[in-house]
């Protein structure tokens, strides 16, 4: 294979999309692909609109519902209007400063950027665009003409999206990219010791995320605590004002209770608990996915987030919580339902696609010379 060089897109708009933008680099590297730029294109292009949507997009966990529930669903019904064409035109001149600078053989989209597919539609410059889609329901701002292949979590995706007229020679169920250390084989008995955890009690993890986007987590602690038998590790992040607001129960319940921030090696977590508690992100669904751990999720925004928690649920991974009681039941019922729990871990197995990054980037790089095989057929 010749040398190739990558331009990978994402967004900040939470942490997964700019996750599954480093996975893919990492994999780019496993496959001899070692020029890879990743660019978070609305951020360099537009800083200041970028930080005020940031801030919008976390408000919508509380007060901003109504707000993003008419972003999210509105633009997925003017996707052909021509209010559409301010948002081909975001981020246009720092494309075009990139493309020109970087010039590389194919760009991967790990957040649906618009500008892209129309840039090559209205410039006649070809450059092979490729679409990870990183969620569990379909957005129909992914969706363009220009695009070259698509690759998706799941074949109910797979089948949204041609539906809608893509065909489906060019969409390939891949599953989402996680880090690779989901997917080793580690066995679970060390990691008690380490995280000082008895085995022969249950485990439940509280995702708290980095934003406080999961609220109610001290009620949730105190709760859990006074009326189960269980372990709880709540993990908070960055979010450091949480950790203060824990400390007074990490005294108070010295043994079943334990606080971190940020860790590294989080999947660790994910293979002794029990079932754990947590927002339906796209990426954090994928690793649970991957470990076969049973979620209960708490709160879904409109959105994405909601669409993917409907999903699993539908598959019985998971339980939607919309109240902090309707967790207390939940939890209570599977710490004495081995059989429930067994059925969840089996559900969560089922939807997960290994090697996600490994098979899109192989496929990707086949792609990229078919490509230019047939535009040097249709030349000569």
């Amino acid at each position: 294979m010749e040398k190739q060089k990558v331009l990978i897109l994402t967004a900040s708009y939470g942490n997964g999309h700019i996750q599954v933008a480093k996975t893919l680099k990492e994999e780019c590297h496993k496959q001899g692909i070692n020029e890879v730029i990743i660019s978070n294109l609305f951020a360099e292009a537009h800083p200041l609109v970028n930080d005020i949507t940031e801030y919008l997009y976390l408000k919508s966990y509380t007060i901003g519902k109504p707000l993003y529930r008419f972003f999210y669903y509105g633009m997925n019904k003017m996707y052909h209007t021509k209010i559409l064409n301010w948002y081909y035109n975001f981020g246009k001149k720092r494309l075009i400063s990139l493309i020109e600078a970087e010039r590389p053989d194919f760009i991967i989209n790990t957040f649906p950027m618009i500008v892209v597919p129309e840039f090559r539609r209205r410039s006649g410059i070809f450059i092979p665009i490729f679409n990870v889609l990183t969620d569990y329901c379909l957005h129909k701002i992914w969706l363009h003409p220009e695009i070259d292949k698509y690759y998706v979590a799941t074949e109910d995706l797979k089948q949204k999206i041609v539906d809608f007229g893509i065909p489906e020679s060019i969409i390939e169920t891949t599953g989402i990219p996680i880090r690779p250390v989901f997917e080793e084989q580690i066995l679970p008995s060390s990691l008690f010791k380490k995280y000082h955890l008895s085995p022969a009690k249950k485990v439940i993890v509280i995702m708290a995320g980095a934003h406080g986007v999961l609220k109610n987590v001290k009620e949730i602690c105190e709760t859990l605590l006074t009326q189960t038998d269980s372990q709880i590790v709540v993990v908070c992040g960055n979010n450091t004002s949480l950790m203060l607001e824990l400390e007074p129960l990490t005294k108070k319940f010295p043994d079943p209770l334990r606080v971190f921030g940020y860790l590294e090696r989080v999947d660790e977590l994910f293979r002794i608990t029990t079932c754990m508690i947590t927002k339906p992100g796209g990426i954090t669904l994928t690793e649970a996915a991957a470990l076969g751990v049973p979620l209960i999720l708490y709160k879904p925004v409109p959105g994405q987030e909601k669409e993917n928690a409907q999903y699993f649920a539908s598959k019985g991974g998971a339980v939607i919580a919309n109240q902090l009681e309707d967790i207390y039941m939940t939890i209570s019922y599977l710490l004495n339902n081995e059989e429930a729990l067994l059925e969840m871990k089996n559900a969560m197995r089922q939807i997960h696609k290994p090697h996600s990054a490994k098979n899109i980037i192989h496929d990707i790089s086949n792609t990229v010379e078919q490509l230019k095989l047939k535009r040097f057929a249709n030349l000569s």
